[in-house]
């Protein structure tokens, strides 16, 4: 077995239970129904993600509003609340980098996310300082899936894809790193995720944990 002594970990779905339907619940009142359509036919995944590649808000927001203009504030509400969306950490996941840390494992972060929206997180939670560093599609240009993205981090960090655990709630971020030669682990629950981190001898097994790990998600 390859010795894989570095975490990668994605962001949003995997330490932070992010989702635009935290805010927009609220805004549509609890009316699912109008809220999804809201989500499917205006501020869609697809515009949200050319964000994620580095289109400033500003644009992005302003382009949509003429094509729904009766949505502004809707639209508007993405980035100026942008915080509602984010309803915390998962804290079973964050035990889990908690947990590496003090082992000694080096945390490195790639993530999806927009430059602009970034720094609220940042700033909300702590446990963004444990990495040592921290690749942002925004900043970049590039999205995962694209291997590009990948090869770039492990440039950037100096890291050997030999060495490295990746773990991300998206599959086709999981098969990309792994393609890569990383060992890649598909995010489903903070449980399951320290089961495939102590068979790599990375953390300690289920029962050395004093409370259960949480088993929030997002997506």
């Amino acid at each position: 077995m390859a010795d894989r002594s570095v975490a990668v970990f994605d962001l949003g779905g995997v330490l932070i239970d992010w989702s635009p339907r935290h805010l927009y619940r609220n805004l549509f009142h609890g009316d699912e129904v109008a809220m999804e359509h809201f989500l499917a036919n205006v501020c869609t995944p697809s515009w949200n993600l050319l964000q994620d590649a580095g289109r400033p808000f500003a644009d992005a927001s302003a382009s949509l509003k003429l094509a729904h203009p009766s949505q502004a504030a809707l639209i508007d509400a993405w980035f100026e609340r942008y915080d509602e969306m984010l309803a915390g950490a998962i804290t079973g996941s964050v035990d889990l980098l908690a947990e590496l840390r003090s082992r000694g494992v080096p945390l490195y972060a790639l993530s999806n996310w927009s430059a602009e929206t970034f720094p609220i997180a940042l700033k909300r939670f702590d446990f963004l300082q444990w990495f040592r560093g921290i690749l942002l599609s925004g900043e970049v240009r590039l999205l995962k899936p694209d291997p590009k993205i990948f090869r770039l981090c492990l440039e950037t960090f100096s890291i050997d894809a030999a060495r490295v655990v990746y773990i991300d709630d998206l599959r086709p971020n999981v098969e990309a790193a792994t393609a890569l030669g990383m060992h890649g682990i598909h995010f489903t629950d903070p449980a399951a995720l320290r089961a495939e981190l102590a068979t790599l001898g990375l953390v300690g097994p289920v029962t050395d944990l004093t409370r259960p790990a949480a088993t929030l998600r997002t997506k």
